[in-house]
C-alpha cells in the first residue's frame, strides 16, 4: 500500500473505531469539512503540519501501518513477526560536573563504571533485541574491552558521539538506518543514568507500541515555586499541572527518523535545549508518558555518584551477595 493511501486509510479506521463524523472530525482540526473530504477521497495531499495535528487528535501515528501499533509487522508471505526492541546509549558526553577526570559514565562504582550498570538494565532485560552504544571517540576501545570484559552479547553496534547531545542522537539513528525496520522501537538512554529498573524499560515499550512514543515520567513531589533571581521565590507552582521526564524515551524508528530528518531541513537542532523531547514540544509535538519514579535519576554531580554506590550496595543486600553488619 503506498504511503498516501496507508495514511487515508488509517484516518478512516480511526475514525469509524472512535465513531467520528467527518464534520466533527474537522471541528477538532479547525478545518473546512471540504478540505478535510478532499483529503479523504485522495484528491489532495496532506502537509506534514497537518499529519501531526492528526496524529495528536487520534492518538496514533497515521503514516505507518496499523499493525505497527500492536508492536507487529507483516512479511511479504502475509506472517505476521513481532518487531524488536532497541536500545540507543548514548555515552558521548564528557560532561565534568562529577569532577572526575573522565567523563562521568565511566567513573567507576565498586569497581565497574557507570556505563557498565547502564548497558546491563538493557542486556538483562527480556524485551530488548540489540543494543547500539554511542560512544565518545577518546573511549571507544575502553568501552569495546568493557563489552567484552562482561559478555554484552547485546551489544551490537558501536558508534561515535556527535559535537552535541543532538548529533550523537542523530549519529545513533543514521547508524541504524539499514540495520533495523521502521516499526522497530528505538529506546533513547543516557549513559549515565543506571538507576532505571525493568518496569521503567517495559512500561516505555508497551506505551511506544500503543501510541507511537513514550517517555519515562513521573510526578513532581516536591513543593515547587518559582526561580526569580537572586536567590528568590515570589510565585507558587502548581506540581499537579507539571512532570519530571526521564530516560528511556521511546519511539518507532520511522518516527525518530522523520522527526531529525524534519528538524535539521528546519535548522532547528541548534535552537532547542539538548534534548529529544525538548525537540518534540518544539515541533509541536506530543509526548505520550510511561512509567517513572523517584529512584530514576541521571549522574550529574558528585552527590548522584555517592547515591549510585549506596544503591549499588543495597541491591546486592537484597540480593544476598553482601552482609551488612548489625
Amino acid at each position: 500500500m503506498k504511503s498516501k493511501d496507508l495514511i487515508i486509510a488509517n484516518i478512516k479506521a480511526a475514525l469509524n473505531k472512535k465513531n467520528i463524523s467527518q464534520r466533527q472530525f474537522a471541528d477538532m482540526l479547525n478545518k473546512n469539512e471540504v478540505a478535510v473530504s478532499r483529503w479523504l477521497s485522495g484528491r489532495v495531499g496532506i502537509s506534514s503540519t497537518s499529519i501531526i495535528a492528526i496524529n495528536e487528535v487520534l492518538g496514533m501515528d497515521i503514516t505507518i501501518d496499523p499493525n505497527a501499533n500492536a508492536g507487529l509487522k507483516r512479511t511479504k508471505t502475509g506472517q505476521d513477526v513481532v518487531s524488536k526492541n532497541y536500545a540507543i546509549i548514548l555515552a558521548g558526553g564528557v560532561g565534568s560536573r562529577v569532577g572526575a577526570d573522565r567523563p562521568k559514565q565511566f567513573v567507576e562504582i565498586l569497581g565497574k563504571p557507570v556505563l557498565a550498570y547502564t548497558i546491563e538494565a538493557y542486556q538483562n532485560h527480556p524485551e530488548i533485541d540489540g543494543i547500539e552504544v554511542v560512544c565518545v571517540k577518546s573511549h571507544v576501545d575502553y568501552l569495546k574491552e568493557m563489552v567484552s570484559k562482561y559478555n554484552y552479547n547485546k551489544v551490537k553496534w558501536i558508534c561515535l558521539g556527535g559535537a552535541t547531545f543532538q548529533d550523537s542522537v542523530y549519529n545513533g539513528v543514521q547508524n541504524l538506518d539499514g540495520e533495523i525496520n521502521g516499526r522497530d522501537v528505538v529506546m533513547i538512554h543516557y549513559g549515565a543514568a543506571p538507576f532505571t529498573s525493568a518496569k521503567i524499560i517495559s512500561d516505555a515499550i508497551r506505551v511506544c507500541h500503543e501510541k507511537g512514543n513514550a517517555v519515562s515520567a513521573t510526578p513532581c513531589f516536591q513543593l515547587m515555586g518559582s526561580n526569580d533571581g537572586n536567590d528568590m521565590s515570589r510565585n507558587w507552582v502548581d506540581r499537579d499541572k507539571y512532570v519530571q521526564i526521564a530516560c528511556p524515551q521511546c519511539f518507532k524508528f520511522n518516527y525518530i527518523q522523520q522527526l531529525y530528518e524534519e528538524a535539521i531541513d528546519k535548522n532547528l537542532l541548534s535552537k532547542v535545549e539538548p534534548h529529544t523531547t525538548s525537540l518534540m514540544y518544539l515541533m509541536g509535538r506530543t509526548l505520550h508518558l510511561s512509567y517513572g519514579d523517584q529512584s530514576n535519576v541521571k549522574i550529574t554531580t558528585k552527590e548522584d555518584l555517592d547515591l549510585f554506590e549506596g544503591y549499588v550496595l543495597m541491591k546486592l543486600h537484597k540480593e544476598g551477595k553482601i552482609k551488612v553488619e548489625q
